[in-house]
């Protein structure tokens, strides 16, 4: 499958080995940075994944930073882009499988990298197929919450 990947300078360790694993694994890997382990902002990469999606560079990305919190929250501001969180195997399929999650999230300072491959595998090996009704509500619920926000119905200014 072809991904992106993107990191900070605290996610770029982990960030090289994945890349390197999953493109030795076949997987067409294009990485939008950092390149360096220099202090560099989460948001930036964040969007540049999120982009990539969007522009049909890709269908997946990974995204990684110390805790993963800061990459999932900036790369969840991006219309159209489902970033989860992921310290487990189960998590890391079953986001795909029931939520079509498109960026996998992990913090680098979280976890190791053994532990990163697998759930880089589960996430890129899972397929969204939504099995059911109660699947297709929920599913069609969390689309029409982005879509009345993306067209700003429902936005609050903050000071």
């Amino acid at each position: 499958m072809k991904l992106v990947i993107g990191s900070d300078h605290a996610g770029f360790a982990l960030k090289e080995e994945v890349r390197a694993k999953m493109t030795a694994e076949g997987h067409e890997v294009i990485d939008v940075g950092a390149y360096n382990a220099e202090a560099s902002d989460y948001p930036d990469f964040a969007e540049l994944v999120g982009a990539a999606i969007k522009r049909g560079d890709a269908p997946r990305g990974i995204l990684i930073c110390g805790s993963g919190v800061g990459v999932c929250v900036a790369a969840n501001k991006i219309p159209g882009i489902r970033a989860g969180m992921c310290h487990d195997t189960y998590s890391a399929h079953q986001g795909v499988e029931h939520d079509d999650m498109n960026v996998l999230v992990m913090g680098a300072r979280i976890i190791g990298s053994e532990l990163a491959f697998e759930l880089a595998r589960a996430f890129l090996a899972a397929k969204f197929e939504i099995q059911g009704e109660r699947f297709v509500r929920r599913y069609k619920k969390v689309l029409a919450i982005e879509a009345k926000y993306m067209c700003g119905e429902g936005s609050a200014n903050r000071s």
